[in-house]
């Protein structure tokens, strides 16, 4: 979720550098040129930077977040490498699921009859 905020944000910051020469279709609004947005960004970054100081729990409920996000991140990894790995052992439920393939033999009798060849009518 986190990183669909982020992009939203970095992409809104794209739109508003594209100068595409168009101002406010509100009357009385200004339009924000690519400096005075990329200010506002930096202002707003560092107003987010500083909320820490404003309350530090906050800090500490993002921090426990975070911490269970990793713990469930290397689970997930985990999880997944086993899922992945093809050393043939058996799954966790101990059932054995592995496919056996032969093949058969060809036998071949002792001795092979062959017809002589059949008598020509002249």
């Amino acid at each position: 979720m986190g990183f669909l905020i982020r992009m939203a944000f970095w992409f809104s910051l794209v739109l508003l550098a594209l100068p595409l020469n168009v101002g406010s279709d509100e009357a009385g609004q200004d339009s924000v040129g690519p400096i005075q947005a990329l200010f506002a960004a930096r202002e707003a970054v560092g107003d987010i930077a500083g909320i820490c100081e404003r309350k530090p729990d906050v800090c500490e409920t993002g921090k426990s977040a975070m911490h269970t996000i990793g713990v469930r991140a290397r689970e997930t990894a985990k999880i997944a490498a086993a899922m992945m790995d093809d050393t043939g052992d058996k799954p966790a439920n101990g059932l054995d699921t592995s496919v056996a393939t032969g093949s058969v033999d060809i036998v071949l009798p002792a001795t092979v009859n062959i017809p002589a060849k059949a008598p020509t009518k002249n």
